[in-house]
């Protein structure tokens, strides 16, 4: 188990959609921006399939979800790029198309750190969180090795370390105790996802017991890692420096 990296001068993470990347590394992109580290974020998907209401306009949902994911990111503190891939909710591949848009993204932002989702976790439900993973994963070896889309005209880049969340063997946890409130006011900006995603339902009588809940199960969390780890709170990955 290793601990917390000097903060980088510049990080991206890479998530399948809008608040996957708050929920996976919210506090510790919270603490690397306090430090003075340019962080990016980019979401692969537009987020169209984020609710449950049946006749919601999904063009009109693109866009709140766009705000959200900018203002959710200032939040964390983030000065850097929020990019969007545009793919259909639900329908992301990890495909040469998908590979090279993201190596592209990796050369122009030139991040020390990359984060993502872990594509190797057992028993995953959603497609786009496998997908974006390993979309990260290759997108890495796209942008590092020269012969890969000589055509983009944008010069290789080799990240120095690649963290994933949602691992199901964690190797590196990063101390986020100071930065906690920093996570959770980044993901109620996500407000869309209130009630399907943090069972917040807005107007409830026990509406504020609901936002309880939901800061304790984030808490609670953080908690298992920090255990690990010595230390109140931690954001835990798998850590590959070989890239």
């Amino acid at each position: 188990m290793t601990r917390d990296l000097d903060p980088p001068a510049s990080a991206l993470a890479i998530a399948a959609h809008p608040d996957d990347v708050e929920f996976g590394a919210g506090g510790t992109l919270a603490k690397w921006a306090a430090h003075g580290c340019v962080v990016h974020h980019l979401v692969c998907t537009d987020g169209s399939k984020g609710s449950w209401d049946a006749s919601d306009d999904t063009a009109a949902l693109i866009a709140v979800r766009q705000d959200e994911q900018r203002a959710a990111a200032k939040a964390l503190g983030a000065t850097g790029d929020v990019v969007f891939l545009g793919h259909t909710d639900g329908e992301l591949q990890s495909g040469l198309v998908e590979r090279e848009q993201v190596a592209r993204v990796i050369r122009e932002l030139q991040p020390e750190v990359v984060l993502g989702h872990d594509p190797w976790r057992r028993y995953r439900l959603h497609p786009d969180h496998r997908h974006a993973g390993q979309l990260a994963v290759e997108g890495i070896v796209a942008a590092r090795d020269p012969h890969f889309h000589p055509m983009q005209g944008v010069a290789h880049w080799r990240p120095s370390t690649l963290l994933l969340w949602e691992a199901d063997e964690v190797d590196h946890v990063e101390d986020v105790t100071p930065y906690v409130d920093a996570k959770l006011a980044a993901l109620l900006e996500h407000r869309t996802q209130l009630r399907s995603t943090m069972h917040i339902e807005v107007g409830a009588d026990d509406e504020d017991a609901q936002r309880e809940r939901f800061r304790r199960r984030v808490l609670d969390r953080l908690a298992t890692f920090g255990r690990t780890a010595g230390i109140p709170y931690g954001e835990g990955f798998k850590r590959i420096d070989d890239l």
